[in-house]
């Protein structure tokens, strides 16, 4: 590998991390094009999605801050108006409870099934089946009109996204668009499941980077830079693309990605087949 795919793949990242068509679905299907292209396990991978980690934590800080603040015990500040209210206090620990929820799903899931999920990174046809099925949920969930706002989400609805995201490590199921239209599908605005699918990815990703650390060592030397490179490339483009999903979410136009990923699904499988 080297700069130039390097940086490809970390637009490609920036790009598909937010926007539901599955990044990990992308980066397959590019590098199976790639025809040098190596990793340790899928360490750049997860580097790449470390770059759109950054992304999310700049452009939901203050949603982050006002969790982290709510944590804290209230007689810690000296002066009370330096703390949150109670209803913000309740509202961010509850918040920080179904963060947790969600991802103890999900991590359940995805240490039970790593391996076999590192062996579908290597298949471009399992991951235009999974684009299509990506396409099935986003179009499915524009004709749905949820209405729960934040502080009417449930208990139920963590563990049910949560579980959804560990499914969506699956390449070619799209982690943002599942969990967002599964969030629909629980009767959240779009909004709501938008931001929440957002602070949930957050422990994921930390835990996948832990979890392909330890190949860290298997870099070669020469590939640093690019590895650094991708996760700057895509932590930049990712910032811009939020803003954009964001707005199509709330003019319910995700069905204009389920197309997209019929499209590039079904091209992929006639290319590989040919």
């Amino acid at each position: 590998m080297n700069l130039w795919e390097g940086i490809l793949l970390g637009v490609i990242q920036g790009l598909t991390e937010f926007l539901p068509v599955s990044s990990s679905g992308h980066l397959v299907l590019v590098q199976s094009f790639l025809k040098e292209f190596q990793q340790p396990g899928v360490l750049f991978d997860v580097m790449l999605h470390s770059g759109t980690l950054l992304a999310v934590l700049v452009f939901f800080r203050k949603e982050i801050l006002d969790i982290l603040i709510s944590l804290i015990p209230v007689g810690w500040f000296r002066n009370a108006k330096r703390g949150h209210d109670t209803m913000q206090v309740r509202s961010g620990r509850k918040m920080a409870l179904y963060i947790i929820t969600g991802t103890v799903f999900t991590g359940v899931i995805g240490l039970s099934c790593e391996e076999r999920i590192h062996h579908l990174f290597t298949s471009a046809t399992t991951v235009s089946f999974m684009l299509l099925i990506t396409g099935v949920l986003l179009f499915i969930s524009d004709r749905f009109q949820g209405s729960r706002v934040e502080k009417e989400m449930t208990i139920v609805d963590s563990v049910v996204i949560g579980i959804v995201q560990g499914l969506s490590l699956i390449p070619g199921i799209s982690r943002s668009g599942s969990t967002i239209a599964f969030g629909i599908f629980r009767g959240l605005d779009g909004q709501t499941a938008a931001r929440f699918s957002f602070l949930l990815s957050i422990p994921a990703i930390v835990g996948a980077l832990v979890l392909e650390s330890r190949y860290i060592g298997m870099i070669p030397p020469g590939d640093i830079t690019i590895y650094l490179t991708g996760m700057i490339v895509a932590a930049v483009t990712g910032f811009l693309t939020l803003r954009f999903l964001l707005f199509v979410i709330r003019k319910r136009k995700l069905s204009i990605f389920a197309y997209y990923c019929w499209i590039l699904g079904i091209s992929t499988l006639i290319i590989k087949t040919i």
